[in-house]
Protein backbone atom coordinates (compact mmCIF):
# COMPACT_ATOMS: atom_id res chain seq x y z
CA UNK A 1 0.00 0.00 0.00
CA UNK A 2 1.17 3.52 -1.41
CA UNK A 3 2.26 6.12 1.43
CA UNK A 4 0.17 8.58 0.23
CA UNK A 5 -1.26 9.18 -3.31
CA UNK A 6 -1.68 12.89 -4.73
CA UNK A 7 -0.12 15.69 -3.48
CA UNK A 8 1.83 15.92 -0.17
CA UNK A 9 3.15 19.50 0.50
CA UNK A 10 6.94 20.23 1.24
CA UNK A 11 5.91 22.22 3.88
CA UNK A 12 8.20 25.45 4.98
CA UNK A 13 9.17 25.75 8.27
CA UNK A 14 8.54 29.09 10.17
CA UNK A 15 10.68 31.23 11.44
CA UNK A 16 9.89 34.23 14.67
CA UNK A 17 11.75 38.01 13.26
CA UNK A 18 14.78 36.99 15.60
CA UNK A 19 15.39 33.65 13.49
CA UNK A 20 13.73 30.99 15.82
CA UNK A 21 11.98 28.34 14.69
CA UNK A 22 7.71 29.49 15.25
CA UNK A 23 6.06 26.03 16.63
CA UNK A 24 2.80 27.90 17.37
CA UNK A 25 2.83 28.61 13.07
CA UNK A 26 3.32 25.78 12.30
CA UNK A 27 0.60 24.43 13.89
CA UNK A 28 -1.42 26.76 12.35
CA UNK A 29 0.18 25.56 8.51
CA UNK A 30 -0.18 22.34 9.57
CA UNK A 31 -3.82 22.91 10.47
CA UNK A 32 -4.28 25.03 6.92
CA UNK A 33 -2.79 22.20 4.75
CA UNK A 34 -4.86 19.49 6.20
CA UNK A 35 -8.23 22.02 6.02
CA UNK A 36 -6.87 22.01 2.31
CA UNK A 37 -6.92 18.40 1.41
CA UNK A 38 -3.48 18.21 1.33
CA UNK A 39 -1.98 14.02 1.05
CA UNK A 40 0.75 14.54 3.63
CA UNK A 41 3.05 16.74 5.22
CA UNK A 42 6.85 16.31 4.08
CA UNK A 43 8.71 17.85 7.15
CA UNK A 44 12.11 19.31 7.09
CA UNK A 45 13.15 18.73 3.27
CA UNK A 46 14.93 21.27 1.42
CA UNK A 47 11.68 23.48 1.52
CA UNK A 48 11.76 23.09 5.25
CA UNK A 49 15.35 24.88 5.54
CA UNK A 50 16.82 21.55 6.82
CA UNK A 51 20.59 22.47 5.97
CA UNK A 52 20.36 25.46 9.01
CA UNK A 53 18.35 23.96 11.24
CA UNK A 54 20.64 22.32 13.84
CA UNK A 55 19.87 18.56 15.18
CA UNK A 56 18.47 19.16 17.73
CA UNK A 57 16.04 22.03 15.55
CA UNK A 58 15.18 19.21 13.11
CA UNK A 59 14.54 16.37 15.40
CA UNK A 60 11.81 18.79 17.70
CA UNK A 61 10.15 20.35 14.18
CA UNK A 62 9.54 16.94 13.32
CA UNK A 63 7.80 15.70 16.36
CA UNK A 64 5.94 19.05 16.80
CA UNK A 65 4.97 18.15 12.83
CA UNK A 66 4.12 14.43 14.02
CA UNK A 67 2.29 15.65 17.58
CA UNK A 68 -0.10 18.04 15.36
CA UNK A 69 -1.12 16.04 12.20
CA UNK A 70 -1.96 13.09 14.87
CA UNK A 71 -2.13 10.49 11.96
CA UNK A 72 -4.60 12.50 10.09
CA UNK A 73 -2.39 12.06 7.04
CA UNK A 74 0.86 10.59 6.66
CA UNK A 75 3.99 12.49 8.01
CA UNK A 76 7.79 11.76 6.08
CA UNK A 77 10.26 13.16 7.50
CA UNK A 78 13.50 14.52 5.46
CA UNK A 79 16.24 12.33 7.56
CA UNK A 80 18.68 12.44 4.73
CA UNK A 81 22.86 13.71 4.71
CA UNK A 82 25.64 13.61 3.14
CA UNK A 83 26.87 11.76 5.99
CA UNK A 84 25.58 8.03 6.61
CA UNK A 85 25.76 8.08 9.91
CA UNK A 86 23.76 11.38 10.49
CA UNK A 87 21.39 10.03 8.14
CA UNK A 88 20.89 6.97 10.28
CA UNK A 89 20.94 9.15 13.22
CA UNK A 90 17.97 11.31 12.22
CA UNK A 91 15.96 8.40 10.60
CA UNK A 92 15.88 6.16 13.99
CA UNK A 93 14.98 9.42 15.94
CA UNK A 94 12.07 10.04 13.30
CA UNK A 95 10.84 6.20 13.39
CA UNK A 96 11.03 6.48 17.63
CA UNK A 97 8.69 10.19 17.14
CA UNK A 98 6.20 8.31 14.93
CA UNK A 99 6.92 8.87 11.30
CA UNK A 100 5.58 7.48 9.17
CA UNK A 101 8.18 7.50 6.42
CA UNK A 102 11.46 9.10 5.67
CA UNK A 103 12.44 11.07 3.07
CA UNK A 104 16.64 10.79 1.99
CA UNK A 105 18.46 12.90 -0.31
CA UNK A 106 21.62 11.63 -2.19
CA UNK A 107 24.66 12.89 -0.10
CA UNK A 108 25.53 16.56 -1.22
CA UNK A 109 28.75 17.89 -1.88
CA UNK A 110 30.96 14.59 -1.48
CA UNK A 111 29.17 13.22 -4.41
CA UNK A 112 29.10 9.94 -4.08
CA UNK A 113 29.71 7.15 -6.50
CA UNK A 114 26.87 4.82 -7.32
CA UNK A 115 28.50 2.25 -5.46
CA UNK A 116 28.53 4.61 -2.79
CA UNK A 117 24.90 5.19 -3.13
CA UNK A 118 24.22 2.15 -2.97
CA UNK A 119 25.98 1.32 0.81
CA UNK A 120 24.89 4.68 1.89
CA UNK A 121 20.69 4.05 1.14
CA UNK A 122 21.30 0.38 2.47
CA UNK A 123 22.82 1.30 5.64
CA UNK A 124 20.34 4.07 6.40
CA UNK A 125 16.95 1.77 5.13
CA UNK A 126 18.27 -1.39 7.17
CA UNK A 127 18.70 0.92 10.07
CA UNK A 128 15.52 1.73 10.32
CA UNK A 129 11.69 -0.42 9.77
CA UNK A 130 9.86 2.66 8.23
CA UNK A 131 9.21 2.84 4.44
CA UNK A 132 12.03 5.03 2.76
CA UNK A 133 11.36 7.39 0.00
CA UNK A 134 14.29 8.32 -2.06
CA UNK A 135 15.49 11.58 -3.07
CA UNK A 136 16.81 12.71 -6.05
CA UNK A 137 17.56 16.30 -7.12
CA UNK A 138 20.92 16.73 -8.68
CA UNK A 139 20.34 20.47 -9.69
CA UNK A 140 21.09 20.73 -5.75
CA UNK A 141 22.98 18.34 -4.64
CA UNK A 142 25.37 17.68 -8.00
CA UNK A 143 24.55 13.73 -7.66
CA UNK A 144 22.59 12.35 -9.62
CA UNK A 145 20.81 9.26 -8.30
CA UNK A 146 20.73 6.55 -11.78
CA UNK A 147 17.99 4.40 -12.89
CA UNK A 148 20.19 1.04 -12.64
CA UNK A 149 20.78 2.56 -8.90
CA UNK A 150 17.14 2.74 -7.74
CA UNK A 151 16.29 -0.61 -9.55
CA UNK A 152 18.78 -2.37 -7.39
CA UNK A 153 17.87 -0.73 -4.15
CA UNK A 154 14.47 -1.66 -4.76
CA UNK A 155 15.35 -4.69 -5.43
CA UNK A 156 17.38 -5.62 -2.68
CA UNK A 157 16.17 -3.30 0.27
CA UNK A 158 12.85 -4.42 0.96
CA UNK A 159 12.07 -1.12 2.66
CA UNK A 160 12.68 1.01 0.10
CA UNK A 161 9.63 2.07 -1.52
CA UNK A 162 9.44 5.01 -3.24
CA UNK A 163 11.53 8.08 -4.88
CA UNK A 164 11.18 11.77 -5.31
CA UNK A 165 12.61 12.27 -8.73
CA UNK A 166 13.32 15.84 -9.36
CA UNK A 167 16.05 15.32 -12.26
CA UNK A 168 13.77 17.54 -14.77
CA UNK A 169 14.86 14.47 -17.00
CA UNK A 170 11.73 12.73 -18.08
CA UNK A 171 13.63 10.13 -20.11
CA UNK A 172 15.53 9.41 -17.10
CA UNK A 173 12.14 8.94 -15.01
CA UNK A 174 10.88 6.09 -17.81
CA UNK A 175 14.06 4.53 -17.16
CA UNK A 176 14.03 4.63 -14.20
CA UNK A 177 10.28 2.75 -14.34
CA UNK A 178 11.52 0.35 -17.02
CA UNK A 179 14.21 -0.72 -14.72
CA UNK A 180 11.73 -0.98 -11.77
CA UNK A 181 8.89 -2.62 -14.01
CA UNK A 182 6.98 0.03 -12.12
CA UNK A 183 7.23 -1.45 -8.56
CA UNK A 184 8.10 1.89 -7.27
CA UNK A 185 6.19 4.92 -5.32
CA UNK A 186 7.06 7.56 -8.01
CA UNK A 187 6.43 11.15 -6.50
CA UNK A 188 6.99 14.04 -8.72
CA UNK A 189 9.79 16.69 -7.36
CA UNK A 190 8.74 19.30 -9.72
CA UNK A 191 5.55 20.77 -9.83
CA UNK A 192 5.48 21.84 -13.33
CA UNK A 193 6.12 17.70 -15.00
CA UNK A 194 3.52 16.30 -12.27
CA UNK A 195 1.39 15.04 -15.04
CA UNK A 196 3.88 13.75 -17.04
CA UNK A 197 5.01 12.17 -14.22
CA UNK A 198 1.98 10.42 -13.40
CA UNK A 199 1.86 9.59 -17.00
CA UNK A 200 5.15 7.27 -16.36
CA UNK A 201 3.33 5.39 -13.22
CA UNK A 202 3.86 8.01 -10.92
CA UNK A 203 1.04 8.62 -8.09
CA UNK A 204 1.58 11.85 -6.53
CA UNK A 205 3.85 15.21 -6.20
CA UNK A 206 5.88 16.40 -3.29
CA UNK A 207 5.03 19.86 -3.89
CA UNK A 208 5.92 23.39 -3.19
CA UNK A 209 3.01 24.72 -4.54
CA UNK A 210 1.25 22.88 -2.26
CA UNK A 211 1.82 25.54 0.39
CA UNK A 212 0.23 28.22 -1.46
CA UNK A 213 -2.29 26.40 -2.97
CA UNK A 214 -3.15 22.82 -1.37
CA UNK A 215 -6.12 21.86 -2.60
CA UNK A 216 -5.21 22.60 -6.39
CA UNK A 217 -2.42 20.70 -5.92
CA UNK A 218 -4.60 17.62 -4.30
CA UNK A 219 -7.18 18.42 -7.29
CA UNK A 220 -5.13 18.02 -10.08
CA UNK A 221 -3.10 15.01 -9.26
CA UNK A 222 -6.62 13.00 -8.30
CA UNK A 223 -7.96 14.24 -11.64
CA UNK A 224 -5.44 12.47 -13.24
CA UNK A 225 -5.70 9.04 -11.26
CA UNK A 226 -9.80 9.34 -11.41
CA UNK A 227 -9.48 9.10 -15.63
CA UNK A 228 -9.90 12.70 -15.78
CA UNK A 229 -6.21 13.29 -17.87
CA UNK A 230 -7.82 16.09 -19.67
CA UNK A 231 -8.77 18.24 -16.83
CA UNK A 232 -5.80 17.25 -14.40
CA UNK A 233 -3.34 18.63 -17.70
CA UNK A 234 -5.25 21.64 -18.12
CA UNK A 235 -4.79 22.61 -14.34
CA UNK A 236 -0.98 21.57 -14.61
CA UNK A 237 -1.04 24.14 -17.85
CA UNK A 238 -2.93 26.78 -15.86
CA UNK A 239 -0.14 26.31 -12.85
CA UNK A 240 2.80 26.87 -15.23
CA UNK A 241 3.11 30.75 -14.01
CA UNK A 242 2.80 30.07 -10.64
CA UNK A 243 5.31 26.92 -10.59
CA UNK A 244 7.96 28.86 -12.43
CA UNK A 245 7.60 32.73 -10.53
CA UNK A 246 7.99 30.25 -6.96
CA UNK A 247 11.22 29.14 -8.17
CA UNK A 248 12.74 32.37 -9.88
CA UNK A 249 14.75 32.69 -7.01
CA UNK A 250 15.91 29.83 -4.52
CA UNK A 251 13.70 27.47 -2.99
CA UNK A 252 12.26 28.38 -0.20
CA UNK A 253 12.45 31.98 -0.79
CA UNK A 254 9.73 32.42 -3.22
CA UNK A 255 7.28 30.53 -1.20
CA UNK A 256 7.59 31.55 1.93
CA UNK A 257 7.20 35.62 0.53
CA UNK A 258 4.15 34.44 -1.50
CA UNK A 259 3.03 32.58 1.86
CA UNK A 260 4.08 36.04 3.44
CA UNK A 261 1.69 37.65 1.20
CA UNK A 262 -0.97 35.49 1.86
CA UNK A 263 -1.19 36.50 5.32
CA UNK A 264 0.32 33.22 6.91
CA UNK A 265 3.33 35.09 8.59
CA UNK A 266 5.90 32.49 8.33
CA UNK A 267 8.52 35.19 9.22
CA UNK A 268 11.89 35.12 7.21
CA UNK A 269 14.96 33.42 5.91
CA UNK A 270 17.72 31.74 7.54
CA UNK A 271 21.30 33.23 6.37
CA UNK A 272 22.48 32.45 3.68
CA UNK A 273 18.90 32.96 2.09
CA UNK A 274 17.61 36.37 1.89
CA UNK A 275 14.21 38.09 1.19
CA UNK A 276 13.06 37.88 -2.75
CA UNK A 277 13.54 40.55 -4.83
CA UNK A 278 10.91 43.50 -5.37
CA UNK A 279 10.29 43.36 -8.66
CA UNK A 280 9.99 39.19 -8.16
CA UNK A 281 7.75 39.32 -5.59
CA UNK A 282 6.01 41.99 -7.57
CA UNK A 283 5.65 39.28 -10.28
CA UNK A 284 4.85 35.94 -7.60
CA UNK A 285 1.87 38.74 -6.49
CA UNK A 286 0.34 39.31 -9.88
CA UNK A 287 0.24 35.54 -10.88
CA UNK A 288 -1.19 34.75 -7.45
CA UNK A 289 -4.24 37.08 -8.03
CA UNK A 290 -4.72 36.02 -11.35
CA UNK A 291 -4.75 32.51 -10.17
CA UNK A 292 -7.32 33.55 -7.48
CA UNK A 293 -5.07 32.22 -4.31
CA UNK A 294 -4.33 36.03 -2.95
Amino acid sequence: MAIFKGAGVAIVTPMKANGDVNFEKLSEIIEDQIAGQTDAIIICGTTGESSTLTHEEHLEVIRHCIKQVAKRVPVIAGTGSNCTETAIYLSKEAEEAGADAVLLVTPYYNKATQKGLIAHYTAVANSISLPVVLYNVPSRTGCNLAPATVAALVRDVENIVGIKEASGDISQVAQLMHLTEGKIELYSGNDDQVVPLLSLGGIGVISVVSNVAPKYMHDMVMKYLDGDMQGSMKMQLDAIPLCKALFCEVNPIPVKAAMNMQGKEVGPLRSPLTEMEPENQKLLKNIMKDMGIL
